[in-house]
Parts: structure tokens; sequence; C-alpha cells
């Protein structure tokens, strides 16, 4: 505040100031529009002037600095009353403004602690909701790992005891039978395959399993079906793919090739032979991946059944093969019924001409008998109408018309006793 009265003073003085340096220049401009030469006024005068200007602006700067100072005393006052106001606002605001202040600290207070209160009901039922759901779900987890590692368990002694059949040839072989008979199960009837058959006639080599396909003469003709496994040679071939030796690979491939040459040639040897047989067999294999490994090698199809005239089939061609087989049986059935049907229609038609042979013999002879009948009705009974037209009731004719007039009589007519009397006239 002191430091604006200061300023407010500096201010007022120079305003003096320069009031004072405008009427020394009013002075001197008036001096100088005075000649120098002129005899009416003297050098004396102009001092005289210039002494009275002077003495007017200093009274002038007296009045302006008592006026400035006389301002500046009521700005001064009005500045302390303005500070006192100023103090005492302030002191109110900050009274309000601790008291606002206070209720604002005891209402934040307040709902701090209510929120808190309620953030920790709500977070301890969420913990304990969550921590319960997640203590069931790792539970449930738990007895499923549980389960899966008794599965495993389970599946781990499986899978040595297939190792184990798989290890026997004569498991291996059994294992291919019962797969070839579930097949043959599901896709054919009981009379249309047969078990253990010695196809080929006068031999007591016997095919594991025979489809029997019917002829056009009503007899049959077996499809031997025959189920190996080469598991050695596959395991090997698997083992070299694994290690990616090329050169194991191949003398695998080699090995097995010659064990399904050799299984195939041996079906056609024991259990093909034509017209008791089909001119071919299928060799059956019990795993598609060994039936996917023989297909993908180049040619070797090809050669079994040019070689030895053995088709070779999977578990999902056999399906096939025995459906399209299903087929042609369910066609020969069609074809033998038809030929039934019209076997029978021919019985038919032949009987059809001899019923209309006696059917026209019984119309003749009704024709007879119907002109038998129409002489009967008609000569016979104008014969026996004349014969009786003479017999008369006994008595006169009054008699009779009296009891034909007679209501008891014409009720119940007398029947006259017919003598032997009558008969002789």
């Amino acid at each position: 505040m002191g430091e604006g009265l200061l300023v407010a003073a500096v201010v007022l003085a120079g305003i003096a100031a320069v009031a004072a340096v405008v009427a020394l220049v009013k002075v001197s401009r008036a001096a100088a529009s005075v000649p120098l030469g002129s005899d009416a006024h003297s050098a004396g005068e102009v001092s005289a002037m210039l002494e009275r200007q002077f003495a007017q602006s200093r009274e002038l700067q007296r009045a302006d600095l008592e006026r400035a100072s006389a301002g500046v005393e009521a700005l001064s006052e009005q500045m302390a009353q303005l500070r006192a106001q100023t103090a005492r606002s302030l002191e109110t605001v900050r009274a309000d403004n601790a008291e606002c202040l206070e209720r604002v600290r005891q209402d934040t207070a307040r709902s701090m602690e209510a929120v808190r209160s309620t953030v920790d009901e709500k977070l301890g039922r969420t913990l304990g909701e969550r921590l319960e759901q997640s203590f069931s779900r790792v539970d449930e987890r738990l007895s499923r790992v549980d389960r899966g590692l008794g599965e495993m368990q389970g599946l781990a002694a499986g899978v040595g005891d297939l190792k184990r059949v798989l290890s026997n040839v004569k498991t291996r072989g059994i294992m291919g039978e019962v797969q070839l008979g579930a097949i043959l199960r599901e896709v054919l009837a009981p009379g249309q395959y047969a078990q253990n058959v010695a196809t080929r006639p006068g031999s007591s080599e016997r095919v594991e399993f025979a489809v029997r396909i019917p002829a056009d003469d009503g007899s049959a003709v077996w499809l031997p079906i025959d189920a190996k496994f080469p598991g050695d040679a596959y395991e090997h071939l698997r083992e070299a793919q694994d290690a990616g030796d090329a050169a194991a690979v191949e003398a695998a491939w080699k090995t097995l090739e010659l064990r399904l040459r050799g299984e195939a040639k041996d079906i056609n040897a024991k259990y093909v032979a034509p017209p008791a047989t089909t001119t071919f067999g299928i060799l059956f294999l019990p795993f598609e991946g060994l039936y996917a490994e023989v297909v993908s090698r180049p040619g070797l199809l090809e050669r079994l059944q040019r070689e030895s005239h053995v088709t070779v089939a999977g578990p999902s061609t056999m399906a096939a093969l025995l459906s399209g087989l299903e087929m042609s049986f369910q066609a020969v059935a069609i074809r033998r019924r038809a030929d039934e049907i019209q076997t029978v229609l021919a019985e038919v038609k032949t009987e059809f001409g001899k019923y209309g042979e006696e059917l026209e013999r019984v119309r003749r002879q009704l024709a007879t008998a119907s002109k038998t009948l129409d002489a009967l009705a008609g000569t016979r009974t104008r014969a026996m109408d004349k014969v009786l037209a003479c017999v008369t009731l006994p008595g006169n004719g009054e008699e009779t018309d009296a009891l034909r007039s007679s209501p008891a009589t014409s009720e119940k007519p007398a029947r006259p006793a017919r003598t032997g009397a009558h008969f002789a006239e």
C-alpha cells in the first residue's frame, strides 16, 4: 500500500513539473514575440513579467502540490479503509472457507467411510465368491486330470496289450480276421458269405471268408477273401520313414513288397480255382495306414493283379466293395423274382385258356337245360291243363252257386272227397 502512495506522489510531482515547464515555455514564447528594438517595452518590464510568470507558476505549482497532497491523503484514507474492509472480508471469507472446508472434510470423511465399508463388503463378498468359484473350478479340473490320468493309464495298458498282440504273428492274423468278419457281418446277410470255406475242389485248404456270388443257373461261385497283416515289415518301414533314412526306407519297401507278393501268390495257389471260384481273390489289410502305403507304391497293385490275380483292399475299400456286391445280389434276386413271376404268368395264361373252354362248355350245357325247362314248362303244363279241365265239384250247379255265395264257404270252401267214381268219370 505504501509503495502505491509513493507512486501516486511521484506522478503528481511529475504533473506539477510538467505544468511549470509549460508555463516557462509560454513565457519564453511571449518574450520572443516582443521585438528587440521596441521603445514600448524595456528589459526591466520583461524581467518583471518573467518574475510574475514564475511567481504565478510557483503558485500554480504549490496549489497543484497541495491539491495533490490532499488527493494523496484522501487516497491514503480510502486505501486504509479499503485495506481494513479487505482485511475484514478476507477474515470473513477465511472463516467461511474454514467452516466449509470443515463441513466438506466431515462429509468427505463420512462418504469415504461409507464407501470404504461398501467396498469392503462387496470386495469381501466378491472375493469370497471368486475364491469359491476358483476352488470349484480347480477341484473340477483336478478331478478331470485324475480321470484323464486313469484313462491314460488304461490307454497305456491297452497300448501295451496291443503291442504284445501285434508282436505275435498269429494274434496279428486273428485280429485281421476278426476285423474282416465284423465288416462282412455289417454289410452282408448271413447267407451271402461263409467262414472257413474250401473253395478249391478236392483241396483241404480253407480260406478265412468267402462271399457266395449267385450264378444265372442257380448255383453259387465263391469269392475268397483272406486277411493278412505284415506287421513287422510295416513297422520297419515306419521307423525308417521317421528316421528319414532313404536307404532304410527303400530296403523296408522291398521287404514289404516281397511279403505282399508272397501272400498274393499263396492266396491264388490255395483258394482261386475257376469256375468254382471267381477269377481273382482279395487280400485284406486290416489297417488304413498300411493300405495307404501300399496304394502309394507305384505299380504295386497292378503287379499283384497281373501276377497273382489278387486285389488288395483296406477296411474302407472292403466295405465299399461289399456294398457293391450287395447291390448286385439284390439285382440278381430281382431278376430271379421277375423270372418266377413271368413263369407264373405263363401258367396263368395257359390255365385261363382252359378256363375259357370249360366256361364255354358250361354255357352250352346251361342252354340245353334251359331249352328242356322251357319244353317242360310249356308243353307238359298245357297237357296237364287239358286233363284237369273236365274235373267238376260234387252236386248241381245251384248248390255250387249257393256254396259260392255263402260267406262261410267263400272264406273256407269245403274240400270234397274224391271217390273212385270221380276218377272213373
